[in-house]
């Protein structure tokens, strides 16, 4: 598991009461990979951080964060 980063994708999803799927369908990417992203098992590509910044219209900066090495 990646603990590098954190995201908020969750959080986004909540606040446009949209699935996992419909905002994989959205973008373009699969349920899981939505699903694998949120949990942090996978860390997506630039492309991918790009278009969830796009469709949720937020810096990619409030979506993904560098986890603070200090909080391990």
């Amino acid at each position: 598991m990646n603990n590098e980063l954190d995201n908020r994708i969750r959080v986004y999803r909540a606040e446009h009461r949209i699935s996992q799927s419909e905002l994989a369908e959205k973008i373009g990417v699969t349920r899981k990979t939505i699903s694998t992203i949120e949990v942090g098992r996978f860390v997506p590509s630039t492309v991918i951080a790009l278009k969830l910044a796009r469709f949720f219209n937020a810096p990619v900066e409030d979506i993904f964060q560098l986890k603070d090495p200090s909080n391990d």
